[in-house]
């Protein structure tokens, strides 16, 4: 893990297409300016983890579905 100390207007960059700039910071709150291509998907963690573990409940479902198409087809 890399820790970096960033103030207002200052920028890190990831590669050559991703750039985090620091837009302000105040009290615990830091607000990021975040400059991507459109096909790099940017989210924030809790939203992320979120969406996982819904796709894992949905995982946890599919397998009986699968298990009867593989017995019906010999697989």
């Amino acid at each position: 893990m890399l820790v970096l100390s960033r103030r207002r207007n200052q920028q890190i960059v990831f590669g050559d297409k991703i750039v985090l700039t620091v837009v302000s910071v105040r009290g615990q709150r830091v607000r990021l300016d975040i400059d991507a291509p459109r096909e790099v998907a940017v989210r924030r963690k809790e939203i992320y983890d979120a969406a996982r573990k819904e796709q894992a409940v949905w995982r946890l479902k599919e397998p009986l579905g699968d298990l009867r198409r593989c017995h019906h087809t010999g697989q």
